[in-house]
């Protein structure tokens, strides 16, 4: 029994060094907003509700003794959550001396990573519309991918100073797309360029996709994929940006196509511990009931926000936001957009 005993001590204090030798280097994040939200929608409905948005997540990386630094994050979610796969699908990264850096697994849409940040307000104020209008409200709406693809991006100054690009493709996902669209595939670039005109710093995005899908017997009149691109000016405390996305997506549970477009323009100024921010959104889409045959009628969507956050201490920012939408699905007017206050804070770390 005592040379068991000593074996087994010996093999945990083994296990032990090993554990300590090979832990990577890991770092934490997140943040924790809560607030109250008011609506008043234009069929007369006054509601109110408690907002709540938590996040979690652990960055995890090390370096290899040839310079290669490999890394990839994991999420913490709600029990509720926990077996749907949301924020739990990081796949691996391996970034390079060169500055190069590749995404493997769930990488992601090469025309994603380069869409412009346009401002809007900062509060968690939100008018759920009908869900038959289809108006696309973002810049990246049509930049589908599956999990088993690859993304490479380059270094800074890419071919020119101030251009860094990205490469993206995935396959196949051998899903048996019966009675829903899937995807089986995707390429993409996409690329930001950097440079100053005067006292502003100037930033250009733009990216181009195209995905491949279908369900069995029935393939989209237009498979998913468009352009975008974006402009981004700061001068001083002063932001001002604006960005525009044309092409085709597959929305409603992968059953409608919708053939949209979306314009963004927004601004931010910084004064102090103040922040003000105003942003404007402007999408139109023709869907169609009949998936395989182009539609016909038009949904529209628009919505206006500002809002006013004060940092009231390190990772502690108060929010006011307001934000009012004006949508119609199919030409009608939507009876639930209208507008929303939202007061409330944010923490994060």
């Amino acid at each position: 029994m005592k040379k068991e005993l000593l074996m087994g001590t010996a093999l945990v204090s083994t296990l032990g060094a090993a554990s300590v030798a090979e832990a990577v280097t890991m770092s934490m994040s997140g943040n924790h907003t809560t607030g109250i939200e008011f609506e008043s929608l234009t069929a007369g409905t006054d509601l109110r509700s408690q907002i709540n948005d938590n996040n979690f997540s652990l960055s995890l990386s090390e370096t290899t003794d040839g310079g290669i630094t490999i890394s990839s994050s994991m999420a913490i979610v709600n029990e509720v959550s926990s077996g749907t796969g949301t924020d739990m699908d990081a796949g691996f990264s391996l970034a390079f001396p060169s500055g190069a850096k590749l995404d493997v697994i769930n990488a992601g849409n090469a025309a994603d990573s380069h869409d412009i940040s346009v401002p809007a307000s900062a509060g968690e104020e939100g008018i759920t519309v009908t869900t038959t209008n289809n108006a696309p409200t973002g810049l990246n709406f049509m930049t589908a991918s599956t999990v088993y693809g690859v993304e490479l991006h380059s270094a800074d100054d890419f071919i020119v100073d101030g251009l860094k690009m990205s490469f993206s493709v995935s396959t196949d996902d051998n899903a048996d797309n019966a009675a829903t669209y899937g995807v089986d595939g995707h390429y993409a670039i996409g690329g930001t360029y950097v440079t100053d005109a005067g006292d502003s710093a100037i930033t250009v995005g733009f990216g181009i996709t195209q995905t491949e899908g279908a369900k069995t017997g029935t393939d989209p009149s237009n498979d998913e994929g468009g352009v975008h691109v974006g402009l981004s000016a700061v001068t001083g405390d002063l932001t001002v940006a604006v960005g525009f996305a044309d092409g085709d997506s597959i929305e409603d549970t992968a059953t409608t196509e919708v053939d949209g477009e979306v314009t963004k323009i927004g601004a931010k100024y910084v004064s102090g511990d103040f922040t003000f921010n105003v942003g404007y959104t402007s999408g139109e889409a023709q869907d169609s009931a009949t998936f395989g045959t182009p539609g016909t009628t038009d949904d529209s969507y628009e919505k206006t926000s500002a809002s006013i956050s004060y940092a009231v201490a390190a990772g502690v920012t108060a929010n006011l936001g307001f934000s009012d939408v004006d949508s119609a699905a199919e030409g009608v007017n939507d009876a639930t957009d209208g507008s929303a206050w939202y007061i409330g804070a944010a923490m994060s770390f």
